[in-house]
């Protein structure tokens, strides 16, 4: 069965080798990023999802800070590793999408939906998965790669500083993107048997 969707997100893979040889305007790219994120589905509507999006200077800042966080924590002769990796296949790209879950949001509706409490956590999570995929796949048809970073949360407060967030926002993923200067490898999957459960 032909279906346009599975063609989409079949389409999005993870790019590690990024350019910034990109047409798009960021005036363009921010539109679009936007009204995936405002799509994307969330439990109660809570819209708990924030986004940043970092181009030029400070998209190369976001991935100094990485840089700068890393050489506290990588031994010195595993650095140059780790830092050829951030300049190489992150900072090369063309931007970044910062993605967010504001705490406040969580903590009205719990306090709001009491016998929920526990779960409002967990479904912010999936609020954050689902509008990654959804920016990650509008980008991909867009013919830009792209892949996604957790450096969180040892970038967390060097972030929130560096463009005056508010503490509500718990950062959640980083997404490099930009022009793919090399496709992604052939990709693995496990066995159906082991995955699905058909009952019929």
């Amino acid at each position: 069965m032909s279906n346009a969707f599975i063609d989409q997100i079949t389409h999005r893979r993870t790019i590690y080798a990024l350019g910034d040889k990109v047409s798009h305007t960021p005036e363009q790219l921010t539109a679009l990023i936007q009204e995936a994120v405002r799509q994307s589905p969330s439990a109660f509507n809570s819209q708990s999802s924030r986004v940043v999006i970092l181009f030029g200077e400070h998209h190369h800042k976001l991935w100094d800070i990485v840089k700068a966080e890393l050489k506290k924590l990588v031994p010195a002769e595993a650095y140059a590793q780790s830092e050829n990796k951030v300049n190489g296949c992150f900072r090369a790209g063309f931007a970044t999408v910062l993605f967010f879950e504001d705490q406040d949001v969580v903590k009205d509706l719990q306090a709001k939906f009491a016998s929920y409490a526990d779960n409002f956590p967990i479904w912010s999570e999936h609020s954050t998965g689902i509008a990654q995929f959804a920016v990650w796949t509008a980008l991909a048809q867009e013919q830009l790669g792209a892949s996604l970073q957790h450096y969180n949360p040892i970038i967390d407060e060097a972030v929130r500083q560096a463009w005056n967030l508010p503490e509500s926002w718990r950062l959640r993923a980083q997404m490099p993107f930009g022009s793919i200067e090399q496709p992604a490898g052939e990709k693995p999957f496990m066995d159906d048997a082991a995955r699905f459960r058909v009952f019929k």
